[in-house]
């Protein structure tokens, strides 16, 4: 999704008061506060396949996925976004009581609009990195079967890998799951 107008600068409690209580989602930085855009056909058709896809997998283990609608907490207060998928393991943690601020997700798919790309590979995903649970970020164009991973070593440094066409599979060993380009783009016309 694409952030949008921002507005005026708030505290993470302000933020969260306020969005809680909004017909629109909004994603946090560093004190200001960001309205998102809608998200295109092609973008909400992915993130349903990239859903149905690894749900399956996830069921018997002790993963599960989370929607589009919970946010993640990135730093301590510095970054709320709402990632397309994020996964956790063992017992979700999240910021209070409400549970609507996953605090350690193991893998977040991002699914790239057309005009925060830059966003998503840069700021966002530095403070993605502070997460200490976060071991693979997935970004998942809407233009073409593309999929860009990285993912974090034993030693705290993070590779990345392309994988292009629908031929291509990823694996992701954090949640022993794999995903075949095919499955994520099923349907979807370029």
């Amino acid at each position: 999704m694409s952030l949008q107008r921002a507005l005026a600068v708030f505290t993470p409690e302000e933020y969260l008061d306020l969005e809680r209580l909004s017909e629109i989602r909004h994603e946090f930085l560093d004190g200001t506060v960001y309205a998102m855009a809608g998200e295109s056909p092609t973008h909400s058709a992915i993130c349903f396949n990239l859903s149905a896809a690894l749900g399956p997998q996830l069921r018997g283990t002790n993963c599960r996925g989370f929607s589009p609608n919970m946010k993640v907490r990135a730093g301590e207060a510095g970054l709320y976004a709402y990632p397309d998928l994020a996964v956790a393991c063992g017992e979700a943690f999240f910021h209070d009581r409400h549970g609507d601020v996953l605090l350690n997700p193991v893998v977040i798919f991002e699914v790239l609009s057309r005009s925060p790309q830059t966003y998503d590979r840069g700021e966002k995903f530095e403070r993605y990195k502070s997460i200490e649970t976060l071991r693979d970020y997935v970004l998942v164009s809407q233009d073409r079967p593309r999929l860009e991973h990285f993912s974090r070593r034993p030693d705290g440094t993070w590779s990345h890998a392309e994988l292009d066409g629908t031929d291509a599979a990823l694996s992701l060993d954090s949640i022993n799951c794999g995903l075949a380009l095919a499955d994520i783009y099923d349907r979807i016309d370029f």
